[in-house]
C-alpha cells in the first residue's frame, strides 16, 4: 500500500488526485454520520478501558519532536563551522536529518492548526451546549479547534518522516500513529471525522516536505524514474565504521 519511494502515497498521481479527494469527502461524510455515537459511546467507557488511551495519546504531542529536532538542527549547524573533513560532513548530515524531522512533522502541524482555526469546530466537551456540529470560524479558542486532530497528524507524520529514512521502522510507527489517532476519541478530545482528517493531513504533509527536500537535493534525491530516495550519508557512515 505504501511504497515510500514514490512521490505520493496510495498510488496518487496527477490523474488520481480528484478521485482521492472525492474518496476523502465520502469518508468524512460517512464518519460524520457516526461521530456522535462513537464519541459519546467511547467517552462513557469504564475508566479502566479508557486509561491506556490517555497514556498513548501523549505520543502525539508535537513538542516531544519539534523542540529537540529544532534544537539539534541549530546546534549541529553551528558546530559545523570549526570542523573539517569527515566530521564536518557527518555533522552537516545530522543537522539535515534533524531539520527534516522538524519540518516533516512541523509543516503538517502548521497546516492542521490553520485548519483548526479556519473551521472552528467544537470539541466533544462542547457537545451538551452546542452539539457535534457547532462552529466558531477564525476567532476561537482550543474548545473550538477540533477539526482536524493535531495529535493524529503529528503521530502519522512522524511515522512517515522516520519511514522515509529508516523504512523497516515504518510499519511499527504507523501502527503506533494510528493507535494515537484512535485514542483521541475515547479521551474526549476529538470526533472520528477529526481523527480521519488529521491522518490525511499528517500523511500528505510529510510527503510534501520529503518531496521538497528531494527537489532541492537535500538529504533525498529524485531518481530518473521519479522515485525519491535517501542520499548516501557518507560522513555518518564513515564515522560509524571508524567507531566499529
Amino acid at each position: 500500500m505504501f511504497d515510500l519511494e514514490k512521490p505520493w502515497p496510495l498510488g496518487l498521481d496527477r490523474r488520481s488526485w480528484p478521485y482521492f479527494l472525492v474518496a476523502v469527502a465520502i469518508g468524512l461524510a460517512v464518519l460524520a454520520s457516526i461521530d456522535v455515537a462513537a464519541s459519546r459511546g467511547a467517552i462513557d467507557w469504564p475508566a479502566a478501558w479508557r486509561a491506556p488511551f490517555f497514556f498513548i495519546t501523549e505520543y502525539g504531542l508535537s513538542d516531544w519532536i519539534l523542540i529537540p529536532s529544532l534544537a539539534l538542527a541549530i546546534l549541529l549547524r553551528l558546530a559545523m563551522f570549526p570542523m573539517h573533513g569527515v566530521w564536518k560532513r557527518a555533522t552537516g548530515e545530522a543537522a539535515m536529518i534533524s531539520a527534516f524531522v522538524f519540518l516533516g512533522v512541523g509543516v503538517p502541524g502548521l497546516i492542521t492548526n490553520l485548519l483548526k482555526r479556519l473551521v472552528g469546530r467544537g470539541r466533544p466537551s462542547e457537545f451538551e451546549a452546542s452539539g457535534a456540529f457547532s462552529f466558531q470560524n477564525f476567532v476561537n479558542d482550543w474548545q473550538f479547534q477540533s477539526f482536524p486532530s493535531g495529535h493524529s497528524a503529528t503521530a502519522v507524520a512522524t511515522a512517515f518522516v522516520v519511514g522515509f529514512m529508516v523504512p523497516p521502522l515504518f510499519p511499527i510507527l504507523l501502527v503506533v500513529g494510528i493507535a494515537v489517532a484512535i485514542s483521541r476519541v475515547p479521551v474526549g478530545m476529538h470526533y472520528p471525522t477529526d481523527v480521519f482528517a488529521g491522518i490525511i493531513v499528517g500523511m500528505l504533509g510529510a510527503y510534501l516536505v520529503r518531496n521538497f527536500f528531494a527537489r532541492k537535493n537535500w538529504l533525498f534525491t529524485q531518481l530518473p524514474d521519479g522515485r525519491m530516495v535517501l542520499k548516501p550519508l557518507s560522513g555518518l557512515t564513515e564515522l560509524f565504521q571508524r567507531a566499529s
